[in-house]
This record gives structure tokens, C-alpha cells and sequence, in this order.
């Protein structure tokens, strides 16, 4: 039987949605307040679920110190207070929503994090405003 494990992390960083292609009223109009051209900044919260079998010879689905360390390293280190759009490479050509951030996050975990184990993100930009990746 497959067992969860979930550890909770938290960064703050700024961004703006902004997509270049598009006239300023345009921007304006779909991202609203989110495309203020000084940026704006969350409080994210993040979980990352990791699923798979209990290992018998450790009673670990995967060492949460392990986790932790890969947490710290691929995501807090490189997002907490960043401004996403010009301090971060994985937002160079990609608008950093919640939705590509928790991408971004998932596809810096997996390297590390690989099957049979499965990985999930859960990325808070407010408390009511969430994103699951993949769904």
C-alpha cells in the first residue's frame, strides 16, 4: 500500500504577469493588478507530497531530511525574496503564474526525486488561492 509523506516550505518572492506579445491594455485587462509594471509580491506557501511504498528496511517512503535539503536547494535558495521575472532563470520566457511556478518547482524535484516515487506540488500564492501540479 502507497503512503504520503508531505513537507511544508515557504518563500516570498515578486513577480509581474506580463505577456510581451500583448498591447499594455490587453495585459491590463487579463492580468489586472498582477501586471503592475513595479511587481508584487506573495508569501507562498508551498507542499511537496511525495508517494510511493514504505521502504521495509528504513520505514521510509523517502527521508524527509533529504527532502528538505532538496527543497531548500532547488527552490527557497533560488525564489525567496527574487524578483521571479528578473532574478530567476526559470521565468526568462515563461510568465510566472502560480500555475508555471509550481510547474517549474515539480521539474526541479523530479530530477532528484525519481519513479517509482511519485511527486506532487501544492503551491499557495494567498491562502485562498492555490495550485496543484501535476493535477
Amino acid at each position: 500500500m502507497k503512503t504520503a509523506v508531505i513537507r511544508k516550505a515557504h518563500f516570498n518572492a515578486a513577480h509581474r504577469l506580463h505577456n510581451d506579445d500583448w498591447s499594455a491594455e490587453k495585459n491590463k485587462d487579463v492580468f489586472g493588478k498582477c501586471n503592475n509594471p513595479n511587481y508584487h509580491g506573495h508569501n507562498y506557501d508551498l507542499e511537496v507530497k511525495v508517494v510511493g511504498e514504505v521502504n521495509p528496511d528504513t520505514g521510509y517512503v523517502m527521508d524527509m531530511k533529504i527532502l528538505k535539503q532538496f527543497i531548500k536547494s532547488e527552490v527557497t535558495e533560488i525564489y525567496d525574496h527574487k524578483n521571479l521575472n528578473l532574478d530567476v532563470p526559470d521565468f526568462k520566457t515563461t510568465i510566472p503564474t502560480a500555475e508555471n511556478i509550481a510547474r517549474a518547482i515539480y521539474e526541479r524535484l523530479r530530477v532528484h526525486i525519481t519513479a517509482p516515487l511519485e511527486l506532487k506540488i501544492k503551491l499557495y500564492e494567498t491562502s485562498r488561492n492555490f495550485v496543484e501540479y501535476p493535477a
